[in-house]
């Protein structure tokens, strides 16, 4: 899984780089705040973040605002890592839109286990969304069965949308999974068949 750090501070980058490596992780540097923000509107964003609040260009609380103003909840799973560690400027990390706030110098351990409780979001939240598609889809597909069907009362064949006529059988295996076998109902048996009886 992908991690973008933005850190400004070129040793505190290049250690965060290395741990979140050495733990399996690929790592996207950035040294500002304005870099952080372009990475992170991409189509293709890290959907891990760990962000520096002090950073030129663009601080991290305001890097937090940016994309909860641009994507809402869909934005990366954010973890602020900074050595403001007084109570205001925690709730005003999370209140930016920080998922998580870790104090520099931070512990190793720590750090791993907040990383690791995000990706576990981040993966969670991707299966939620597949989930929901493959909902949509059902659905979507039972709402082709639905609905009024215009159907001749003689030779019962069914006009679809692009107002042609099909057999029932023809037009319900095009909508459904249906397969059919056919038979003979009595009164049929009777009306053509009547020696068989």
């Amino acid at each position: 899984m992908e991690i973008l750090i933005a850190e400004d501070d070129a040793t505190s980058r290049r250690m965060l780089d290395g741990i979140l490596t050495k733990w399996g992780y690929h790592v996207t540097a950035v040294a500002d705040g304005l870099e952080a923000l372009d990475r992170l509107t991409a189509h293709d964003m890290p959907p891990i973040a760990l962000l520096d609040w002090m950073m030129p260009g663009m601080d991290g609380v305001e890097v937090c605002r940016r994309l909860r103003q641009l994507h809402g909840a869909s934005t990366p799973y954010i973890i602020m890592v900074t050595a403001r560690a007084n109570k205001s400027d925690i709730v005003a990390g999370l209140e930016a839109g920080a998922n998580d706030y870790v104090i520099k110098p931070f512990d190793r351990d720590e750090l791993r286990a907040r990383v690791n409780a995000g990706a576990r979001i981040v993966t969670l939240e991707r299966e939620l969304v597949k989930q929901i598609a493959n909902l949509k889809a059902a659905r979507a597909h039972i709402e082709t069965l639905q609905g009024i069907l215009p159907i001749c009362m003689y030779c019962h064949k069914i006009k679809d949308d692009k107002e042609s006529w099909q057999r029932i059988e023809d037009y319900l295996s095009l909508h459904s999974d249906m397969a059919f076998s056919h038979g003979l109902c009595p009164e049929c048996m009777a009306k053509y068949h009547p020696e068989l009886l």
